[in-house]
């Protein structure tokens, strides 16, 4: 694989560089000055010195690390080899959607990757989307109209990874299948949820206009349950995968919560994104001139931290419950396992503060009504493991605008349970078997909808195993591939 030598004559990693922080914190343009080895010498250079760090492992626990199952050192081969067709089509075969994962993916396959036992592990994110950046520059990446339609129907309901992917899928294997979206455009969360600094939306327009050449039917803004009852598209359509995501967002409780100013991250970086994207929005939740305290040290609230930024912030605070994680692997996260660690997103870099141990206890509010202060207090570890805040700890935090990024709870399950009686689980998930389908027939779900707040790269891969098992129930079997997951190794020979 690659070059057999590759790992010991390069042992560091290389990435490309990100533009300065003062100048990209003027616009919503990507950090990562992503480049191609068709336009770019030096870059090959680097790819090619990358990917040939990849091992002759015998046992690629990368595999392992990824959900989509994607070949890595296949790809990582032909790159080093300059076969970047091939390395395309090697990629495509697990992933439809590369340049998505390829950029907000945490990359677990790192974590994974056997030379990182002893050595930096292989850039393996940045040739994923490097390999797709060039297919897509040099014309490799084509529409796939498939060969014969089947007659049957499929309705996709929600366009975020998983629906797409599922939709993809479908289409290929020559059902007609319609997405549903209720936003006024598609791309779910990767759309309205994803600062473009991020992910640039032009790259989602590529894709659905590559879906749309490809036979798939696009149906933004209408919503399943209010416009259509969840009934009445079942009884249109053979099949439908229910790809709405765990958009119920984790609410905080604590005294004066119902003050002006504070408001769900969504909520924030969907108005955000939409003005971004040329739209005029009323009353916009924006952070110009305004102390900022962002709640919660994950990906949601680090997107916030960079829009705050952007949109030119007095200050900006993050405060997380927890005890900041180590900055190497801990004993009791061993190899090949994801660890916990403490990281630097770009977002970070470019500015603002963050707190750990901080348990909010409360807000302050001025006469008008409006949040002025967070007051927080040290959080205490109990020996049963819960996070209480200690008592006389408690201080204020100056706040003109909170915004509230603990996570997701679940899926809207309200009308999909009432109108068609599709059972819930007790986490208020949608409940299925290993197949993806409900209990309600020719129903099936797929993504955050039934596993929960996740991954980029599992929502794909449960797409595609979502898909495979709507064509093995339309057709009776299928060829479509079905990612190794703990959902689909019930449907594998």
């Amino acid at each position: 694989m690659a070059d057999p030598r590759g790992f010991l004559k390069v042992r560091d990693r290389a990435l490309p560089p990100s533009r300065p922080v003062p100048v990209r914190l003027m616009d919503w343009r990507e950090v990562v000055e992503h480049r191609t080895a068709q336009d770019d010498p030096a870059h090959a250079v680097m790819l090619h010195e990358q990917a040939g760090r990849c091992m002759d492992c015998g046992i690629p626990f990368c595999h392992q690390g990824c959900p989509l199952g994607n070949l890595i050192p296949e790809w990582n081969d032909l790159v080093w080899k300059g076969q970047w067709a091939e390395a395309s089509d090697r990629l495509h075969a697990t992933n439809n959607f590369p340049e998505f994962t390829g950029r907000i993916c945490p990359a677990p396959c790192e974590t994974s990757c056997v030379l990182g036992i002893s050595q930096p592990p292989v850039t393996i994110k940045n040739v994923e989307v490097s390999i797709v950046d060039e297919a897509f520059a040099r014309g490799y990446v084509t529409p796939q109209v498939p060969y014969f339609l089947t007659g049957h129907t499929v309705a996709v309901v929600g366009s975020g990874p998983a629906g797409l992917a599922a939709a993809q899928q479908l289409t290929r294997a020559g059902h007609t299948v319609a997405v549903f979206e209720r936003d006024d455009r598609i791309g779910g969360l990767l759309r309205y949820g994803v600062p473009d600094f991020k992910l640039e939306k032009q790259l989602i327009d590529r894709r659905i206009a590559q879906m749309t050449e490809e036979g798939t039917r696009f149906r933004p803004g209408v919503e399943i349950g209010r416009d259509i009852t969840w009934k009445e598209l079942r009884a249109r359509y053979d099949a439908v995968v229910v790809a709405t995501g765990a958009p119920v967002a984790r609410r905080l409780a604590v005294p004066g919560g119902d003050l002006e100013g504070i408001h769900l991250a969504m909520e924030y970086l969907h108005q955000s994104n939409a003005v971004v994207a040329g739209d005029e929005v009323p009353d916009q939740i924006t952070a110009t001139g305004k102390h900022v305290v962002v709640i919660g040290g994950g990906d949601t609230g680090s997107d916030c931290v960079g829009t705050a930024l952007r949109q030119q912030a007095a200050s900006v605070t993050t405060l997380a419950i927890g005890v900041q994680p180590p900055l190497e692997r801990p004993e009791n996260q061993p190899w090949p396992t994801d660890p916990l660690l403490f990281e630097v997103s770009s977002s970070h870099e470019e500015g603002g503060e963050r707190t750990f141990l901080a348990s909010t206890v409360g807000f302050v509010g001025d006469d008008d009504g409006r949040v002025r202060a967070l007051r927080v207090a040290t959080t205490e570890y109990l020996p049963d493991g819960r996070r209480v805040p200690t008592a006389g700890t408690e201080k204020d935090i100056p706040a003109d605008l909170v915004l509230v990024a603990m996570g997701f709870t679940g899926p809207e399950t309200e009308a999909l349970s009432e109108q068609t009686g599709a059972d819930v689980t007790g986490r208020g998930l949608v409940a299925r078997g290993e197949d993806y389908a409900t209990s309600v027939p020719g129903v099936f779900v797929a993504g955050d909808a039934g596993r929960g707040q996740s991954l980029i790269v599992w929502a794909i891969a449960e797409g595609r195993g979502a898909a495979a098992a709507v064509d093995a129930y339309l057709r009776g079997s299928t060829e479509l591939p079905v990612p190794v997951t703990p959902s689909t190794m019930a449907m594998r020979p």
